[in-house]
């Protein structure tokens, strides 16, 4: 006959975490190195590895250093980079017609890291704002007014000149109307029909792209991009940005940012069965290197900790710049 037990002292909780066997029996295990895609910066050169001074521990490298720096992480299990292509002002124009060149840096990238790494999965970020002149992920209209529909078909041909290249997948991050479904139909059209499609479905107008913006030199030169990105204050409407793009035709939905939204990852989880990524975003990680720096807390616990926290929450792709220090930050 089983027993009810009202608690203390028949039941002893500290029982199962006596020792590191039991507690590691008992715990649900961190992703492994497969599980991860690593975000890099590309610039134009040869021979650059510049640090990022508000990313400590990550650079922005030329094509021929990023292949090289590939090769390490590849050794590590991880097999899956996105890229986000980064030029100066004389590339930039107020339609960001450099996004779609096939020598763009972006498609030299790709194409390098496919010969080099053939089992590379290559994600290429997909947007305007690193290449148009006023920063803004849409071109705009006279007023200043960041318009939609026009930009559909400028995202679709960075889109189509990325797979041009070799990208395995192409993820649009402008949070455009309908974005999802223009490139979806325009790589079925180019015959790209193996392309994956990774939607930043639900992409909020967060304050945690700073250090990003700086890496990428993406900021809007005037106003801001809460007109098109999501509101974190809405729930709803952030469902349904990802539910959407399910619709339209995406292969995997995207949370972004990663970890101040772990209700949305959870709730997206139990709406889709498609796979689901978190970005864990630049914020995110300079926020923890920032505590750890300062001596409030220890950085490969922190880090562990708020993977598991992603991991808990459904997250079945981990976009994240830890992934380059897998081996000092999560290997068990």
């Amino acid at each position: 006959m089983s027993k009810n037990f009202a608690g203390f002292p028949d039941l002893r909780l500290r029982r199962l975490r006596q020792n590191a066997t039991l507690r590691n029996m008992l715990a649900a295990p961190l992703p492994g190195p497969e599980k991860f895609v690593w975000p890099v910066f590309v610039v134009e050169g040869i021979g650059i590895k510049q640090p990022l001074a508000a990313m400590p521990g990550q650079f922005r490298y030329s094509v021929d250093t990023l292949v090289e720096a590939a090769g390490e992480v590849r050794a590590m299990g991880i097999k899956s980079l996105m890229i986000f292509g980064v030029v100066g002002p004389e590339r930039k124009t107020p339609a960001g017609d450099y996004g779609w060149s096939p020598d763009g840096v972006v498609q030299c990238a790709v194409s390098a890291l496919k010969i080099a790494w053939p089992d590379l999965v290559i994600f290429t970020d997909v947007c305007l704002c690193e290449y148009t002149s006023h920063g803004h992920c849409g071109v705009l209209d006279g007023s200043g007014k960041v318009v939609n529909d026009p930009s559909l078909e400028l995202l679709a041909k960075i889109a189509l000149s990325h797979a041009a290249a070799g990208a395995d997948a192409v993820a649009p991050s402008a949070m455009m109307d309908g974005q999802t479904a223009a490139i979806r139909q325009a790589l079925e059209c180019a015959g790209y029909q193996d392309t994956l499609l990774l939607s930043y479905s639900t992409k909020f107008a967060s304050g945690m792209y700073g250090p990003f913006r700086e890496a990428a030199n993406s900021a809007p030169s005037s106003g801001d991009r809460k007109s098109y990105q999501a509101d974190w204050r809405n729930l709803r409407t952030a469902m349904l940005e990802s539910l959407l793009d399910e619709s339209e035709g995406a292969d995997m939905l995207m949370v972004k940012p990663a970890l101040f939204y772990l209700d949305i990852i959870c709730r997206l989880k139990e709406s889709t069965l498609l796979p689901v990524a978190a970005y864990n975003v630049s914020g995110e990680y300079s926020m923890l290197i920032a505590t750890a720096e300062r001596g409030w807390g220890d950085l490969k616990t922190l880090v562990r900790e708020s993977v598991g926290a992603l991991s808990r929450a459904g997250t079945d792709i981990f976009i994240s710049y830890w992934a380059s220090q897998y081996d000092k930050l999560l290997k068990e």
